[in-house]
């Protein structure tokens, strides 16, 4: 099963990856918006940092979802 294959399949039947799959897409959108400004203040740096942050906490955390799943396939 390709792995975009297993993202949808997660995202319809695992309501963790849902969540964390949204809340990636809306830090994702944040740190778009952080980015279109040609300069940062310390705040808005120091913000863009906690973004980039939580943003990759997510992403492990559905890879990680991602993995058991494959091997849950495998398994059986």
């Amino acid at each position: 099963m390709k792995e975009q294959e297993i993202i949808e399949k997660l995202k319809q039947e695992n309501e963790e990856f849902k969540r964390l799959s949204e809340e990636h897409k809306s830090l994702d959108s944040k740190l778009v918006d952080i980015d279109k400004k040609r300069y940062l203040n310390s705040d808005e740096e120091i913000e863009r940092k906690k973004l980039q942050k939580q943003k990759l906490i997510k992403k492990d955390k559905m890879a990680q979802l991602i993995r058991d799943y494959r091997r849950n396939l495998s398994s059986n």
